[in-house]
This record gives C-alpha cells, structure tokens and sequence, in this order.
C-alpha cells in the first residue's frame, strides 16, 4: 500500500492550485507559461509520491521540458511577450459574470464530490500482473509502442503541425509590417 504524506501533497497540491491560477491571471504570456511549469513540478512531485516515478519522470521530461519549450518558442516567435489580458479594462459585470460562474462551477465541483460514491476500477492490469510482467515501465512501453501507437504519432504530427503553423503566422506578420 502506497503510504502518502498529507501534508507533503497538500503543499503541491496547493502550489499546483496557486500556480494554475497564475496561469490564468497574469498579464504578461512568459510568467504564465512559467507558472504552468510550476503545475506541472508539482504534479510530478504527487506522481513521485505516489510510487508512478516513471510517469513523474515522464512529466518532467515531456510537459515541463518539451512542450513548455514549444509554447515559450511560439510565443517569442509571435512577439507576445508584453501584457495581453487586462483584467481592469473589462467591465464590471463581465467580472462579476465570470466570478459567478467560476462560483458555480465550484459549487458542482465540490457536490459531486461530496455526493459521489468511490468505486475502485478492477482491470488486467492488477499491481500482480503489472510486477509479472516486468514493471510499471515494461507494461506502460509496451502498451504505448503497440496498442497505442497511433495516437502516440499522431500526438507527434500534431505537435509538429503546431509548430510549422506558428512558424507561418509569423513568417506573414513579419512581411506585412515590412514596408
């Protein structure tokens, strides 16, 4: 039985909540995409905790590193550094519409809940079968490589698509504010 600390994850879950809200409320796009680097330590650090030190290892790798890189290139690339949300320039009862809805979507959030009752998934992958088979990583490797093979390359041609997209809207920014 994995033994986790409550006070070790409710620090990270607590960061990871204050940096998502980051995310959202701050002006300038860099320190957003920053904050979001914060949330996804932080879930890596619950995943360690939870004894998934491959998928920690995983989101360190592939969401803190490579796409976060992806989304400070696109946004350096478009120039849009400098504040793109102005939060006070917005009128009032568009604030007070978007406070009450984030209220009320809490609001289900927390009666689901509350009123919702636990059941436990039972699959093949049973923590017995997952150590026969060789490992968390043997079974996740193979899985990814076999069954799952063609969402994961088309994750990849996606992610590739993205970036020649960005690379093209900039490229025709630039020659249109050329003289």
């Amino acid at each position: 039985m994995i033994a986790l600390n409550p006070y070790f994850f409710y620090f990270f879950a607590g960061l990871a909540i204050a940096c998502a809200l980051f995310v959202v409320l701050k002006k300038n796009p860099v320190a957003s995409a920053f904050s979001l680097v914060v949330v996804f330590f932080s879930f890596a650090a619950i995943y360690a905790m939870l004894e998934a030190h491959l998928i920690a290892a995983l989101q360190i790798l592939v969401y803190a590193g490579a796409i976060m890189v992806l989304f400070i290139f696109v946004i350096m690339l478009l120039n849009q550094d400098g504040p793109s949300l102005d939060l006070n320039r917005s009128p009032l009862y568009a604030r007070i519409l978007g406070g009450a809805a984030c209220l009320g979507i809490f609001a289900s959030f927390l009666f689901a809940f509350k009123n919702a009752t636990l059941i436990t998934a039972t699959g093949l992958f049973t923590p017995e079968r997952i150590e026969a088979a060789g490992g968390n990583t043997q079974v996740i490797s193979e899985l990814m490589f076999s069954e799952y093979i063609l969402p994961f390359e088309l994750t990849s041609v996606l992610l590739l698509a993205a970036i020649v997209a960005s690379v093209a809207v900039a490229k025709r920014k630039r020659m249109e504010s050329e003289p």
